[in-house]
């Protein structure tokens, strides 16, 4: 993870910022709608609406394709059906609604038709022909039962025609609709004003007689209906909840209630309708369909009321639709106000701390992680905010959506770009100039800690690693420069690769010595069993070379390793103009003498005691001997790994068993037996055939009293 700078720190504020910004700017007002859609779509399809359509306060009865099919209104004109409809509306009231409303607009009547019909219009010979209709409409409006409907238009208005208006006693509200830019209903309007006087909107109406309330607007702007404070997150407006998604309303044909009333059946008008809200409205495939936020998942025309007369039609499926008939719009405005379950929108201003602070959680997860990890971070973020968000619409309450998550998109964006183009420019050069110089790990701490590397060290225990090609010089001597260089190329990369795989650092290359640490720059408690497993490998990796690579063949190349652990200080060490990352102690010093020391037992890899001890028993070792190496006056115990525990082969085991029982015999003093067992396993055994050599020499010349078992090592 990248350390974050104060500058970072500054620039994920000023990206938040702008990405907040600019997604909750004016030009971009749809992104709160189209959070709207989607966060119906999400109630609809992850928590559903399992409420009852019978217990909702509103129902439509609807002028549909089964009512232009059914006589006596089956190729007719509309005008023609008000003494119907009047009919049936006494029905319906007579039954217990509290108020019918007309989403349905005559602008004409039959009476007033100019088609010419002998010697006088069409329209005089029916005089009188809207006389029960207009009667039935003043007994309801009279009665507080009835709304008419009208559009307000500058260019087009929609009203009905004078005579309904005069027998309701100009009891008529505006149908008027709230379309947002991209043509999609989400909120209506409450109220309109007339001669400087606040009208309420049909729903308004409705609801206010079926609470017995009437809608009270305060100074501040907030309209309240029986004590119910309805939230605008637009000025005289309510954001619809489409709780049901259209289901949750029941719709009655007209044309079954037509014959229902022919057939005389008061107590279903009184079932059906008793205590609700009835809106008249057409549910057509080709006129008044609106897209509103049910939009992305689909809406429905209310679901099918019981029948009273006539025989349901053959299909009578519903689909799913991205616009829904307008009265289902007005319906759910009703719903809404009398359920006080109209949705809640934030203000310009929490939306826009909300994502502006979501844009800054992800510029800065963006500063701190790979681009790989910053978008899955994007991710996982936006995908827990929408679950948060749609259990807060649940409860009627919308959260901004699309804004937070494209600002948090956008924010990445330009985080990602920052880095690559700025912050991360320094850290490549560093990376860079030093990459062949100092370990991984090193480079890390510097571009983590924001310095540039500096004189300084600490104590740290650790395995160091020394190696050496054995009688190279000659062997070189042998080669062109090229054919050299070639040689020490893939011999170096191939040590330095085993040890890098165990987690050493290559500290130096001195000719054909490699130099390296285990257990430092990085902390590694099983630093000596990674130095001895990195050893075993890099004795079997010159092997294979020998074998199978070309530039090996023939050369028979041999090296010796050292090991040594213990207490070193390490650092970057020298002077102040130039310095290395390296190593310093004794430990550093006995780990090159045993390298040496090998060459004595014929051994490729020596390690001391320590190694030994702190590789917590993964190999299996075969003790050769106690020394004491140039420059060190304490005698130590070193050993030769085989192989890792219980992977040494059954030759291998019985050897070191054999080398044991001479080594114990050579320090009781019995030169002669330490001499036939040693020479017993010497075949093939440079240790042995050493041991062997010695014990002969003082079973023939025995040493003096005081001679103790440890062998003094010239040179390095």
């Amino acid at each position: 993870m990248r350390r974050i700078g104060r500058r970072d720190i500054v620039a994920a504020i000023l990206i938040a910022l702008v990405a907040g910004a600019v997604f909750t700017s004016p030009p971009l007002e749809a992104l709160q709608g189209l959070s709207l859609d989607i966060l119906t779509a999400l109630r609809w399809e992850l928590v559903g609406d399992r409420r009852d359509p019978a217990t909702s306060p509103v129902v439509v009865v609807a002028i549909d394709g089964e009512t232009y099919d059914t006589p006596p209104f089956k190729g007719s004109p509309t005008q023609t059906w008000t003494r119907e409809i009047g009919r049936v509306l006494t029905g319906i009231t007579e039954g217990g609604a509290k108020v019918i409303g007309f989403d349905v607009i005559f602008p004409s009547s039959i009476e007033q038709s100019e088609i010419p019909f002998g010697d006088a219009s069409f329209g005089s010979r029916l005089k009188g022909f809207d006389r029960d209709y207009l009667i039935a409409l003043r007994k309801l409006s009279d009665g507080g039962k009835l709304v008419l409907g009208e559009i307000l238009s500058n260019d087009h208005p929609d009203a009905p025609y004078p005579a309904q208006r005069l027998a309701v006693r100009n009891n008529v509200r505006a149908l008027n609709v709230h379309t947002d830019t991209d043509d999609v209903i989400r909120r209506m309007p409450l109220s309109f004003s007339f001669d400087g006087k606040p009208v309420p909107a049909m729903a308004v109406e409705l609801a206010a007689r079926a609470l017995d309330a009437k809608p009270e607007t305060a100074s501040s702007g907030v309209t309240t209906l029986a004590g119910y404070a309805i939230p605008s997150a637009v000025p005289n407006t309510l954001t619809l909840n489409f709780r049901g998604m259209g289901r949750d309303v029941p719709a009655y044909s007209f044309a079954d209630l037509r014959a229902c009333v022919e057939k005389g059946d008061t107590d279903f008008f009184r079932r059906a309708f008793g205590g609700k809200v009835v809106l008249l409205g057409t549910i057509l495939n080709f006129e008044d369909r609106k897209l509103t936020s049910m939009r992305l998942s689909g809406g429905y025309d209310g679901t099918p009321g019981a029948r009273c007369a006539l025989p349901a039609p053959a299909s009578t499926v519903q689909k799913a639709r991205s616009d829904i008939a307008g009265v289902f719009v007005h319906a759910a405005f009703v719903r809404n106000l009398i359920e006080r379950d109209a949705v809640t929108e934030l203000g310009a201003p929490l939306r826009i701390i909300l994502t502006i602070a979501f844009a800054a959680i992800i510029a800065c997860a963006a500063c701190m992680l790979a681009p790989g990890g910053a978008l899955t971070t994007w991710l996982a973020l936006t995908a827990a905010y929408a679950a948060v968000a749609v259990g807060a619409f649940v409860h009627a309450l919308a959260l901004p959506l699309t804004e937070p998550a494209l600002a948090g998109l956008t924010a990445l964006g330009m985080m990602t770009s920052y880095r690559f183009v700025i912050a991360d420019r320094e850290e490549r050069f560093l990376r860079k100039s030093f990459a062949f110089y100092l370990a991984p790990e090193v480079i890390n701490t510097m571009v983590n800690s924001g310095k540039m590397p500096e004189l300084g060290g600490e104590m740290r225990n650790i395995t160091m690693f020394f190696s050496d090609l054995a009688g190279f010089s000659s062997i070189a001597e042998k080669m062109t420069p090229a054919e050299l260089v070639a040689l020490m190329n893939e011999y170096l990369s191939a040590m330095t690769d085993i040890i890098e795989s165990h987690g050493g650092y290559v500290d130096k290359y001195i000719g054909d010595s490699v130099v390296a640490m285990f257990g430092a720059p990085v902390d590694d408690p099983d630093h000596a069993r990674h130095a001895v497993a990195a050893a075993l490998q890099c004795r079997d990796r010159l092997a294979e070379l020998n074998g199978s690579h070309p530039a090996f063949k023939g050369r028979g190349l041999a090296h010796r390793i050292g090991l040594n652990s213990g207490e070193a200080v390490v650092g970057n060490i020298g002077s102040r103009r130039r310095f290395n990352y390296t190593v310093m102690s004794d430990t550093v010093n006995l780990a090159s003498r045993l390298e040496g020391a090998n060459k004595y037992f014929g051994t490729t890899i020596m390690a001391s005691e320590m190694t030994v001890t702190q590789s917590r028993g993964a190999f299996t070792w075969r003790e050769l001997d106690m020394v004491r190496v140039q420059g060190r006056d304490e005698p130590i115990r070193v050993s030769e790994p085989l192989a890792d525990k219980n992977q040494e082969t059954q030759e291998q085991g019985i050897r070191a068993a054999t080398y044991a029982k001479g080594l114990a015999c050579w320090r009781a003093r019995d030169f002669a037996k330490a001499a036939e067992l040693f020479e017993s396993a010497a075949g093939d055994d440079p240790p042995c055939r050493y041991f062997a050599r010695r014990a002969r020499a003082l079973a023939a010349n025995p040493p003096p009293p005081d001679w103790t078992a440890v062998n003094t090592l010239e040179g390095k």
